[in-house]
């Protein structure tokens, strides 16, 4: 992925929690492990954007990335985007959850949406998969 300091929904970019990195166990001979990082995003149109929570993984071949900037850096596959938990638009809330986890989806989203486009409180972003145009990284 790469780090943009700009805003532009058309790039699709996420913003993340790097303090949420976390590698899945993997079975012993593997070179090769999932790993996590939990994400927020905007999406639709920009009047009328929705704001997403969920994460984004990948699996990563060894040397295993040591912190969440190093794994977004090598994430490089975003043909699925993200896997959306739940999603606000300003009248509804979308996800399958228990009730506790919709209330701390909506803690974030509800705020996320109104200050939109702004990265929320806790997150860094924002970050895309999709290369600058002139085909640079970065």
């Amino acid at each position: 992925m790469i780090r943009e300091d700009r805003f532009l929904i058309s790039r699709k970019p996420y913003a993340v929690d790097l303090g949420s990195f976390r590698r899945m166990e993997r079975q012993a001979g593997d070179t090769w492990a999932w790993y996590t990082v939990d994400a927020v995003w905007f999406r639709g149109k920009k009047d009328q954007p929705v704001a997403c929570i969920g994460d984004l993984h990948a699996l990563i071949d060894d040397p295993a990335p040591a912190t969440a900037r190093e794994f977004l850096e090598r994430y490089s596959d975003g043909r699925y985007g993200g896997d959306c938990h739940g999603r606000w638009d300003g009248d509804s809330y979308w996800g399958n959850v228990t009730l506790a986890e919709q209330e701390r989806h909506l803690q974030i989203l509800q705020p996320m949406l109104a200050a939109y486009p702004d990265v929320p409180p806790g997150f860094d972003g924002w970050w895309t998969f999709q290369v600058p145009k002139g085909g640079g990284r970065g």
